[in-house]
């Protein structure tokens, strides 16, 4: 083994991403012990990616973006015994301690599991950050058979999946989205009413007076936090991924102060991953671009609606998972 050269999309300052970012060519190292190479397939774009460029957790720069990852292994590092050269897998790049991180056709992977049979890599790719935050945040609110829940905002991505999760663990669901996902969304089974004015009073009519828990999933949306306390009729009943400081202030949770020992990634990725190999669960894909599209990718995933998950494909001549 030996570094490979690559392209890889980075910052060197921090500041807003359309600003800061660039293609830049890179070498990326052998995989450390406990590391596997892969040659990208697909990168699924996140919120989160926007925040790196602005400063969080900051560190070394030059520094990638890109978490969700998925490709082939190419390279795997000491003490790797469950995967071999070739195999087509996701999971998630090493975005601190590598030059380069997910979005660029070589990266090294931290975490990663089989794609299974009949999931491309583009539908694979998007898993990861939503589903653990998700099921993390569902789990911190102890959502139970019987559980009546608010997910509000379950057109963003992050709340599309904890509808669908919390609904196999049979808890009753009430939704709030926009015309773009409501049928998709009613479909699963929960019962889906519009965002605005008069969304206490709708809410409530549904559920049949006030939910047990409100799960607050869209981006930041200053405002919303009292309208969901009034839902649930306690502030310690609603718990936001997105609103921090208003939920604080309010009294409602935010999901990173009450998550302490989030189950492992390997318990319920893989069984998420076969669900959506057999259709059975899914991530809506807004658009897929080449990497060398990335500055249109990056203003369609900032547009505040793309509608689903943007996704780049460094690769070409990927195995598609059928």
């Amino acid at each position: 083994m030996s570094p490979v050269p690559a392209t890889a999309l980075r910052f060197h300052e921090y500041g807003e991403p359309a600003d800061v970012l660039r293609q830049d060519g890179v070498e990326v190292a052998d995989p450390a012990p406990g590391r596997v190479r892969v040659r990208v397939a697909a990168v699924g774009l996140n919120p989160a990616d926007w925040e790196l460029c602005r400063g969080f957790r900051a560190g070394n720069l030059p520094r990638g973006i890109g978490y969700d990852v998925a490709g082939v292994i190419d390279a795997v590092g000491a003490g790797v015994d469950d995967v071999a050269l070739g195999d087509l897998v996701f999971g998630t790049a090493d975005f601190l301690g590598q030059p380069s991180a997910g979005a660029a056709d070589v990266a090294i992977l931290t975490s990663w599991y089989q794609v299974p049979d009949g999931l491309d890599p583009a539908r694979a790719a998007v898993l990861p950050m939503a589903l653990q935050s998700a099921v993390w945040t569902l789990d911190a609110m102890q959502v139970e058979p019987g559980t009546t829940l608010l997910v509000h905002g379950a057109g963003a991505m992050v709340g599309f999946a904890a509808v669908q999760i919390a609904l196999r663990r049979g808890a009753r669901v009430v939704a709030t989205a926009g015309p773009a996902f409501t049928p998709a969304l009613t479909a699963m089974g929960a019962q889906v009413t519009p965002y605005g004015s008069g969304m206490v009073d709708r809410v409530r009519e549904l559920a049949g007076g006030p939910v047990d828990l409100v799960f607050d999933a869209p981006p930041p949306n200053p405002g919303s936090i009292a309208e969901l306390i009034a839902i649930a009729g306690d502030p310690r009943r609603v718990m936001t991924i997105s609103n921090h400081d208003e939920a604080r202030r309010l009294g409602a949770l935010v999901n990173l102060d009450q998550i302490t020992a989030p189950a492992p990634a390997a318990t319920f990725l893989p069984r998420y991953a076969a669900l959506a190999a057999d259709g059975e669960f899914t991530l809506p894909i807004a658009r897929t671009f080449p990497l060398a599209e990335w500055r249109a990718a990056v203003e369609l995933s900032m547009s505040g609606r793309p509608h689903g998950k943007v996704v780049l494909l460094p690769g070409a001549g990927v195995p598609d998972g059928s």
